[in-house]
This record gives structure tokens, C-alpha cells and sequence, in this order.
């Protein structure tokens, strides 16, 4: 694993934490959550991991910035921004949808590190985001391109390393949520042999992603969409932070806890189950929730 002088990235604060809760005792399963969240304010989870050998590429290639793809909520658009102004890097957002009268947190805040948004139409962001080309690429020349979400061979490489700040040994199940399926793939690449990665989608519909052997895709979690989200998970999210102090997102980890939980109440996993779930930080999204939505 590499780390960048420039950007703070505390690994050492990536714990695991046992959770205590009755549903746990009652079918006699543990679980601990991998706190990729505490391992930097903004650049948190496993957007780093996905980042890392992105970073390094662009360095080796003298690039003349990063540019990259997301939503207006994106945690990818806001680690990307953040991690371009510690590294002194021009940094370009492609944003997906017309420009809004006014700019979530997310476009806010990256615009304040220093990225350049550039919004464009659906039909075209779908077009472009596979691989920045057409005029828009000469407008941008020497410019290092990130995938949306960090994806690609060297996200899955990074995400591969995720395993290595706990003992995998002491688990026999790994849980993580899936949005483009980037860190799912890595985790079940670098599991024990005989370990089951399981992935939570967060979005709804089947979006193809490639289950590896290790791996495991379990739908039915998305409470309505990518981003959506109902009062039963507001209300999971306050009580799973009540009883464990451990924050959670409506976009991926309040989603993923839950499945987690109703999972072991339905007995999806055996007696003895050793459940590992991966934090993968993204908690400044919940600052679109109007204020009191949340207990943290």
C-alpha cells in the first residue's frame, strides 16, 4: 500500500470494532465493523483504497491534473477534489445532470478544493463516463482520468488492500455495500479461501455486476434507489449509532448495517457466523438530511 506525503491518510485508525446488540446474542453471531471512516475527514473509506494506485499513476504520467465523473452527491467527487489540492493537482468534475440553481454540500465543498465542475446532460454523461473522449477530451489534454467511483483494474487492486488492516483470519463472512462493485470485487480477491464476501447493492436494479467466486450478491436493501431513502432506515441509522456510537450514511452504511442485521434475524448466517462489515465512510452525504434528522 502506498501512502502520498501530501495527504494525510491515518491508517492506523482504521479499527475494527466489536458490535453488541440482542440479535447478535440471540442467534449467538458476532460482528465487527472495519472503521474505514475515521482514516481521514474527507478522503474517508474506501474512497482512498479506490484512489490510491490512481494517484500514483497520474504522478508517474506528470499528469496535468485529474478528471473524473460523479454525481452531485458523489463521495468520489468530493475524495478526488480533496486529494488533487493536497497533491497540488488541477482537478475537473464531470457532474452528472444539468447545473442546479443552487450546489449540494458535495458540489460545494469540492468546488472550494479547487475542482472544476463541468455539468453535463444524462444521455452524455452516460456516454463519457465509460472513458473521457470526443471533443471534451482535447479541451483537457494531459489530463489523468479516473473512472467514476475509482473503478477500474487499479481500484480493484486498491480495495484489494482493505483486508490487510484487520486479522481476516478471525472471520468467516466479510460484508460490503456495492455501488459500481469496485471494492466488492478487490475484498473478494484478497479473502481466505472459504470466506463469503458478501455484497449489499445500493442501488436498485441489476446493474451486471461480476461475482466472483468468493463473492456473493444479496439484493432487496436499496429502500427505493441509489441516494433514496425512507423513515425506517433514518429511524435503523439513529438507533444503530444509539447502541453501537458508530455513525452510518443513508447512501451506503446505514443500508449495509441494516441488510446485515435483518439478514442474521432471518438466519441467513449459522450459529457461530463471524461477520466483518466494511465501513466505507461516505458520512458527509448525510448532510443533505435536514438538521435533526440524525443523532450524530
Amino acid at each position: 500500500m502506498h501512502l502520498f506525503p501530501g495527504v494525510s491518510i491515518d491508517i492506523s485508525a482504521a479499527t475494527t470494532e466489536a458490535v453488541q446488540l440482542p440479535v447478535l446474542h440471540k442467534h449467538e453471531i458476532s460482528l465487527s465493523v472495519l472503521r474505514l471512516d475515521r482514516i481521514h475527514p474527507v478522503i474517508s473509506g474506501n474512497k482512498w483504497f479506490k484512489l490510491n494506485y490512481h494517484l500514483w499513476e497520474a504522478k508517474q504520467r506528470e499528469a496535468a491534473g485529474l478528471l473524473t465523473y460523479g454525481g452531485a452527491y458523489s463521495n468520489h467527487i468530493i475524495a478526488v477534489a480533496c486529494a488533487a489540492a493536497a497533491l497540488g493537482l488541477r482537478s475537473i468534475g464531470i457532474i452528472r445532470g444539468e447545473k442546479p440553481p443552487v450546489f449540494s454540500h458535495t458540489l460545494q465543498e469540492a468546488a472550494g478544493y479547487g475542482m472544476e465542475l463541468v455539468f453535463m446532460d444524462r444521455a452524455g454523461y452516460k456516454t463519457n463516463s465509460a472513458g473521457f473522449t470526443g471533443p471534451a477530451s482535447e479541451k483537457y489534454p494531459g489530463y489523468y482520468v479516473i473512472p467514476e467511483g475509482g473503478s477500474g483494474a487499479l481500484g480493484v487492486k486498491g480495495s484489494a488492500d482493505i483486508l490487510d488492516l484487520a486479522d481476516k483470519r478471525l472471520y468467516s463472512h466479510i460484508l460490503c455495500a456495492i455501488g459500481t462493485a469496485t471494492m466488492f470485487t478487490g475484498i473478494a480477491g484478497s479473502a481466505l479461501p472459504g470466506q463469503q464476501v458478501t455484497g449489499i447493492p445500493v442501488l436498485k436494479g441489476e446493474a451486471g455486476w461480476p461475482v466472483p467466486p468468493a463473492g456473493r450478491i444479496v439484493p432487496g436493501y436499496h429502500f427505493g434507489g441509489y441516494a433514496r431513502k425512507t423513515a425506517a432506515l433514518l429511524d435503523f441509522i439513529n438507533f444503530f449509532y444509539d447502541h453501537t456510537g458508530i455513525p452510518t450514511d443513508f447512501v451506503y452504511t446505514g443500508k449495509l448495517l441494516f441488510a446485515a442485521l435483518d439478514m442474521i434475524e432471518k438466519g441467513y448466517f449459522s450459529p457461530q457466523s463471524r461477520l466483518l462489515v466494511i465501513h466505507s465512510g461516505g458520512l458527509q452525504g448525510n448532510r443533505s438530511l435536514p438538521a435533526g434528522a440524525l443523532h450524530f
